[in-house]
C-alpha cells in the first residue's frame, strides 16, 4: 500500500514510514505541493494512493464521491512528526484491514 501525504504532513514522514509503506510519496516530491485537492485527489486515483490528511476536506470530499483514493483522516491538533509516526505505525493493522475493506472508503485516526 502506497501512503500519499498532503502537505499539512511533514515530507520527513515518507523515509520514516518507508519500512512499512514503500513507494509512499509527499506532495511536494510530485510537484503537487499547494496543488487544489481535485488535482491530489485525481493524482491519488491514478496512482492507487490512500490519502493521508490532517485536512477534514479529504474526509468530505470522501463522503461525497466515495472511492477510489480511500481517506486516511489524522484528527490531531499541531504534533510532532515523532507523534504522527507513531500514530501510523500503531494503526498499521488497523490500515491494512482498511486497505483490504472493498467498502471502506476512509479511516479516522487520532
Amino acid at each position: 500500500m502506497k501512503l500519499l501525504f498532503d502537505e499539512n504532513l511533514p515530507p520527513r514522514l515518507v523515509s520514516l514510514l518507508s519500512d512499512n509503506y514503500a513507494g509512499s510519496v509527499h506532495v511536494r516530491d510530485i510537484g503537487l505541493q499547494s496543488a487544489g485537492d481535485d488535482l491530489v485527489w485525481r493524482c491519488a486515483q491514478e496512482n492507487d494512493f490512500v490519502i493521508v490528511s490532517k485536512d477534514s476536506d479529504f474526509h468530505h470530499r470522501s463522503l461525497l464521491l466515495g472511492f477510489p483514493p480511500k481517506v486516511i483522516w489524522i484528527r490531531r491538533g499541531n504534533c510532532s512528526t515523532r507523534e504522527i509516526e507513531v500514530i501510523i505505525r500503531r494503526y498499521q493493522d488497523e490500515i491494512a484491514q482498511f486497505w483490504n475493506d472493498p467498502l471502506g472508503a476512509f479511516l479516522v485516526l487520532s
